[in-house]
């Protein structure tokens, strides 16, 4: 990676976190907010795969404790609606984006992490990667990082700044998943999700979820953002996630990850 695109990723990075850290520390202006409970650092090294849906391993949370995600945004009718919940309630998420809709939406994009979300991987065009030629599969993921960063930090490159990455449909490919770990990028499944791909109403996306939850206590909760159905849902949920006691974990990540290029010639 040429000097001066790395000093400007490294700069944007260090923004970000920033804003993160401030963001993290400030105190919610409602006291009777769920609020985000603790920050987990994920190191790619000690968890390259997490979420039981797709890998024996999941993130090391405590009983009632719960990651909010979200897939496919960014989204312009529905994540103002979702940014609003979420910053109603002092509660930070990690967004996975489409690099292609992140292209078309910089300025979203820019509004996730500046209220303190962390803004991960998710391709370029939610491509199946399973059913993909390597060298295609490859592009999809890399051209996904790239459109996510420029969006994010004016920085066009295939080193992302929170190297977190989910698969589309959770379909992956073990050639896939051996270069995102050769380059530090910790790949995520989930541990419980409410269906939101298929038409419910929101109170019946809500029940199922609950009940999800209350069976698993606990995990790495999946979402789409792009959903009206979910967007509608979310108040009702943080809400009964507040008047049930469970706390949010916010995930951030350890350190930038290895030069792409580089992973690429090992």
């Amino acid at each position: 990676m040429p000097l001066k695109l790395m000093m400007a990723l490294t700069a944007a990075v260090l923004v970000s976190q920033a804003w993160i850290s401030a963001a993290t520390a400030a105190e919610c202006q409602r006291k009777d907010a769920l609020g985000t409970s603790r920050v987990l650092t994920v190191d790619a090294a000690t968890f390259p795969r997490v979420g039981r849906k797709s890998f024996p391993q999941t993130l090391p949370l405590e009983d009632h404790e719960v990651v909010l995600t979200f897939d496919d945004g960014p989204w312009p009718p529905t994540d103002a609606k979702v940014l609003a919940a979420l910053a109603h309630e002092c509660v930070r998420a990690t967004f996975f984006l489409i690099g292609k809709s992140a292209s078309e939406h910089p300025d979203l994009v820019k509004r996730m992490a500046a209220e303190g979300h962390t803004v991960a991987h998710h391709t370029w065009s939610h491509r199946n990667l399973k059913y993909t030629k390597p060298e295609l599969a490859g592009a999809e993921i890399d051209k996904g990082i790239a459109a996510v960063e420029n969006a994010l930090h004016g920085v066009s490159t295939t080193t992302p700044s929170t190297p977190f990455f989910r698969y589309p449909y959770f379909e992956m490919t073990q050639a896939t998943l051996d270069n995102l770990q050769k380059r530090g990028i910790a790949v995520f499944g989930a541990d419980l999700w409410a269906s939101d791909w298929n038409p419910m109403k929101p109170e019946q996306q809500l029940k199922l979820l609950i009940e999800k939850l209350k069976a698993a206590r606990k995990g790495i909760i999946l979402l789409h953002d792009p959903k009206a159905q979910t967007a509608a849902m979310l108040p009702a949920f943080l809400r009964y996630l507040r008047d049930n006691r469970y706390r949010v974990v916010h995930l951030v990540p350890a350190s930038a990850p290895k030069d792409a290029s580089a992973a690429d010639k090992k």
